[in-house]
């Protein structure tokens, strides 16, 4: 049976209309990089396109130009241009460029492969000028990741079959409603002009005025929401059940499974953050969150761990928040398992969780299924491209279902701009929110929109809810601080088809269906987590660290057979975004520790599990191999948690997130934090934050349970207070 055609924005393809800006100079000088970084794999006469590296370099520079912080596409952008000449040449490479035989000094370009490829070496381990080595990590980051993501109109990339890959072919075995379920109730501003929207939300039930004098569309609704995600899908849910009449605005694109491709290119363009390509401002964190309706719950790995008993304790007798240690939350877990579909088995695990509880059981170590959002033979591999099956449960298939059903409108492509903020009339000291200002992502559509509402909440997540409240003037300062990432730094094991008896490929399967808790004997909290990780090949190239063009090839080539494992500790450090798309974070010293001891478990569970061999992320390509069992010992010593690529030491790494959390944190009074138990800012009336943001400190597991049943009772005491007021 032929499958359906997905969604035109998560389809492959190449683009050959270039926007990047680059001289044609600069991208001969890129293409002579992108030709050093690329293992030696693809050479397929029926893909020319794909293998010609003028068309790789200006895909590169496009993505480049695109995703990449200013600061480093500037010094990327000079690199290129001194390496277009032989005087800049001669600069940045040195004596390599030079030649008895005239012109005696070649730009970059004209130089062998092989002194390019050690050029690139030099720049990785850099600690003097720290630009070259931002130069490297750009170029190969995104060379690498377009090289293993891009495909033709066909989908296929040459490589694919060089490293066994392939884009799992998908039976959906669960029905829909006919047609959308969020259909009813989804008005797509990107396919609209002024006339149509305005139509489209009166047949609604939504009532608009039009404001010519200052160019708006006034909204008006009982709640507006910002974000669909965990906490606002949930929030939704609960206040439309209530007879609320509910807006939510989302700045993404609604999906169904249909539309899925499992392409990892387009796929992270579309349903991630700046394309998943986000990073702390100095480049150490790679920061992962959703971006359509559903948010992270439609591309997240299906944990639903609950809330740990001793962290609820912390945040009730510590942080002075008694919500957290009640009946009230403790039944809202429940409710949010039963909704959602949480299964507490898995009737057949991937490759790389038979890995992770093979090594734990051999070693001794408890190892715990992981309840998931799906059925117990959800067996895929892809869900962070969104659940091609329909079989896992985010908000967009669950909550905000609910939500339409009751009469709720949710608006896409629709992006906040500010709160509406007013003096309240009793408390002068105190301002009011009666809604949002917001601008619809479609240039036919020139009218801003305000959205007044009885009560305003903000579902945008910890990166982007603080950066509005800012914009819209509350100044507490917890606001944008106190910002949690769960880093996580990733080990591999490579395991041959003939040497154990593990079947499958690091792509198949369950994402996360097992779990090990790093714990001291003595303690019984846990250090550090260890779970199975999933990366695409192009996400795995990226992350890999480069050494040379053979090494990459020799790991790329078994990349089906290599078990990537992550540790990830409840950091202590925090960071902060208080302007959009700027985060800073600083690791703590006992988060390192705690990475340590969680990096050399997880090698230890590889080796158990009878890899052939185990390695870091760290620059260098840290790697052993596992026959010398004398050596063990020496190269698990020799594993820390290194800094980040603009650190001074020779070896560095990237490490990522995809749990953001605490940057407007719940406080028992405003000194503590940037809204009160109810969720509701100190210093607004009526603004609510129902996002991630709003825990008091990390979680230290897969916080999606924690987020909705804190949005779940923030959502039905605020539904409680609207009820009353209007009676």
């Amino acid at each position: 049976m032929k499958e359906e055609e997905p969604h035109p924005l998560l389809k492959g393809g190449i683009k050959k209309n270039y926007n990047h800006g680059f001289s044609p100079s600069q991208i001969q000088s890129l293409a002579a990089i992108c030709q050093a970084l690329i293992p030696p794999l693809a050479d397929d006469a029926n893909f020319p396109d794909l293998t010609n590296p003028l068309l790789i370099s200006n895909q590169v520079a496009e993505l480049m130009v695109k995703r990449g912080l200013p600061k480093g596409l500037l010094i990327v952008s000079l690199v290129l241009k001194c390496l277009s000449s032989r005087v800049g040449t001669l600069l940045l490479c040195g004596w390599v460029c030079l030649d008895w035989k005239f012109p005696f000094v070649h730009s970059f370009s004209e130089l062998s492969l092989k002194k390019r490829e050690a050029i690139l070496q030099r720049w990785s381990a850099e600690t003097l000028v720290l630009p070259l080595r931002i130069a490297f990590v750009l170029l190969k980051i995104i060379t690498l990741f377009v090289f293993f993501s891009l495909t033709d109109e066909n989908s296929n990339n040459p490589a694919w079959k060089a490293i066994g890959y392939e884009v799992e072919a998908v039976e959906r075995r669960i029905k829909h409603k006919k047609g959308r379920p969020l259909a009813e109730g989804i008005i797509d501003t990107v396919n609209l002009d002024e006339r149509s929207l305005k139509e489209s939300l009166i047949q609604k039930g939504i009532d608009v005025v039009d404001d010519l004098e200052d160019n708006l569309f006034t909204i008006k609704c009982d709640v507006v929401i910002v974000g669909s995600g965990s906490g606002g899908g949930v929030a939704a849910a609960v206040l439309a059940k209530s007879g609320q009449k509910v807006v939510v605005l989302e700045k993404g694109h609604y999906f169904v499974p249909e539309d899925y491709s499992g392409l990892e290119g387009p796929s992270l363009s579309e349903l991630y953050e700046s394309g998943g390509m986000l990073t702390t401002e100095d480049g150490k964190i790679l920061v992962m969150a959703g971006t359509m309706v559903g948010g992270g719950s439609s591309i997240n790995w299906c944990a639903c761990i609950r809330t740990p008993d001793d962290i609820l304790k912390e945040w009730s007798e510590e942080n002075k928040i008694p919500l957290f240690n009640s009946h009230e939350y403790r039944s809202a877990m429940d409710r949010v398992c039963e909704r959602i579909g949480v299964t507490k088995s898995c009737t057949e695990e991937g490759f790389q969780n038979q890995v992770l509880r093979t090594g734990c059981e051999d070693l001794g170590l408890k190892v715990e299924p992981v309840p998931r959002n799906s059925s117990v033979d959800h067996y895929c591999g892809s869900c962070c491209y969104g659940c091609r099956r329909g079989d896992k449960k985010g908000t967009e298939s669950t909550w905000l279902v609910d939500a339409v059903d009751n009469g709720a409108v949710i608006l896409t492509g629709c992006k906040a701009d500010t709160f509406v903020l007013v003096r309240d009339s009793i408390e002068k000291s105190r301002k009011r929110c009666i809604g949002v200002i917001a601008t619809a992502e479609n240039k036919n559509i020139g009218r801003k929109l305000r959205i007044e509402a009885r009560a305003t909440v903000s579902a945008c997540g910890s990166l982007l809810t603080p950066p509005l409240l800012v914009a819209s003037g509350l100044e507490n300062k917890n606001i944008g601080r106190n910002l949690h990432l769960h880093p996580v730094s990733f080990v591999w094991g490579y395991f041959p088809e003939s040497q154990v008896e593990l079947n499958g490929k690091s792509f198949e399967g369950g994402i996360i269906t097992s779990i090990h808790k790093v714990r001291d004997e003595e303690e019984s909290s846990s250090r550090a987590i260890v779970e199975a990780a999933s990366l695409g090949p192009a996400s795995f190239a990226s992350l890999l660290p480069w050494v040379s063009r053979h090494d990459m090839k020799e790991r790329m080539t078994r990349y089906a057979r290599t078990a990537v494992l992550f540790a990830l500790p409840r950091d202590v450090g925090s960071g902060s975004v208080i302007k959009q798309g700027h985060i800073r974070y600083r690791f703590s010293e006992i988060d390192k520790e705690n990475l340590k001891t969680g990096l050399r478990r997880a090698l230890r569970i590889l080796i158990a599990a009878g890899a052939a061999e185990v390695g870091t992320f760290r620059s260098d390509g840290q790697k052993m191999r596992c026959k010398d069992e004398e050596g063990v010992e020496e190269f698990l010593d020799s594993v820390t948690a290194p800094g980040g690529p603009m650190s001074r030491s020779q070896q560095w790494t990237v490490y990522c997130s995809a749990h953001q959390m605490s940057s407007c944190r719940m406080g028992g009074k405003e000194e503590d934090g940037a809204v009160d138990e109810n969720g509701e800012c100190w210093e607004a009336k009526g603004l609510f934050v129902c996002d991630g943001s709003v825990l008091p400190t990390a979680v230290g597991v897969n916080p999606m349970i924690t987020i909705q049943s804190t949005a779940y009772c923030i959502a039905s005491r605020l539904a409680h207070s609207l009820n009353l007021s209007s009676d």
